[in-house]
């Protein structure tokens, strides 16, 4: 169908969101447009503001408006403990838990040669550095429970061993709350590795 060309490119620009195909964009295009101006205007800055003002932390490569970030500067935080994430969005969900009281570092990404994505193209290289130059004494692997997460873990995991640090891997396995019968072999494997006493 053919729309006015400023309709088109909003909806091109919100195609460009994932998971957004030209429905939901056309939806979202046309609900933007019936907003009023002065909110419209309110998203617009919101958008420039988020792209301009925030930058990956010098230390942790959290996503920050100051550097180095909240956490990182957080000198009630546990030096010794390390813990290793794929995407900024994977520290706030840890600390929505509020039981881990260490430090983190961002990865932006995992190893995966089908995209063509090396060691050398996530923050590996960072991490290490902050390895030899911190008192760390325990590195959690928190990467995602799939191919690319598993290499990436068992990849750092060889990297570290030299340092003597303890190298730990968060556990996968059954959700709270969730049935057995519509668990799949893989969660039902990786529960049973990570079963403990009671």
């Amino acid at each position: 169908m053919f729309y006015p060309e400023p309709v088109s490119k909003l909806i091109e620009g919100f195609m460009k969101l994932p998971g957004i195909g030209q429905k939901t964009a056309g939806r979202l295009a046309f609900f933007v447009l019936n907003m009023k101006e002065d909110d419209v205007l309110d998203l617009a800055k919101a958008l420039v503001n988020a792209k301009r003002q925030l930058h990956y932390c010098s230390v942790c490569n959290n996503i920050t408006d100051l550097d180095p970030c909240h956490l990182c500067r957080d000198k009630r935080r546990d030096g010794s403990i390390i813990c290793v994430v794929q995407e900024p969005k994977d520290v706030v969900a840890m600390e929505r838990t509020r039981e881990f009281e260490g430090y983190y570092h961002v990865l932006h990404g995992a190893i995966s040669p089908m995209d063509g994505i090396g060691p050398e193209d996530i923050k590996i290289p960072d991490l290490l550095k902050r390895l030899s130059d911190e008192q760390v004494k325990e590195v959690i692997l928190a990467t995602n429970p799939n191919i690319e997460g598993e290499a990436t873990a068992m990849y750092i995991s060889r990297l570290i061993k030299p340092f003597g640090i303890r190298v730990t891997r968060i556990a996968h396995g059954l959700p709270v709350g969730g049935d057995l019968e519509y668990a799949d072999e893989v969660t039902l494997t990786k529960a049973l590795e990570g079963r403990r006493e009671l």
